[in-house]
């Protein structure tokens, strides 16, 4: 069951986590585009990072097929919304033993809403009988995971993200205990 869960204050501000609605996939959108692009896409040329970024890149978009895209590539099995001050600060997307996606604003950060986030998958994900979370980190949120209790599987890995070649990204996993 999925229900929200109100943190306590973090400088002021009072956080929640909740499930994600199709109403948030315009603010997740652009949440997305702006810390993908900026912590983990840096290396890339302005051709390859709009190839990499996918749908997110027209995160600001009127256009409603852009928006149907953007909405269609965060429906997933579960996600989670922080939000503070009336603004979505994080969104974590994941699917029963794989996380999909982290990410949480650059103001946001250092807060503890990651960490909550993740901590809210693992215990749905051992609600649903899962032992194992995989996930492919990348390079920028290996210290994070590594924090949370998830180890390197392999060494670092080159892929793809949307249509773009070239991400570099840590195999990573975590026992539930």
């Amino acid at each position: 069951m999925q229900t929200m869960a109100t943190l306590p204050p973090v400088r002021g501000r009072i956080y929640t986590i909740r499930p994600y609605a199709e109403s948030d996939a315009q603010a997740v959108g652009q949440l997305i585009a702006d810390t993908y692009g900026r912590f983990n896409l840096g290396w890339a040329a302005p051709d390859e990072l709009a190839k990499l970024l996918g749908p997110f890149r027209h995160a600001g978009s009127a256009d409603s097929a852009h928006r149907e895209a953007i909405a269609q590539v965060l429906r997933a099995p579960a996600v989670y919304v922080a939000e503070g001050g009336g603004q979505v600060a994080g969104v974590l997307r994941g699917r029963p033993g794989r996380l999909a996606s982290l990410f949480v604003g650059d103001d946001h950060q250092r807060q503890g809403l990651g960490r909550r986030l993740l901590e809210r998958f693992e215990e749905e994900s051992r609600r649903q009988g899962v032992r194992v979370i995989h996930v492919a980190s990348t390079l920028y949120a290996v210290p994070f995971y590594t924090a949370m209790g998830y180890r390197k599987t392999t060494g670092v890995r080159i892929g793809w993200s949307f249509e773009g070649r070239g991400l570099r990204y840590q195999p990573m996993k975590k026992v539930l205990p």
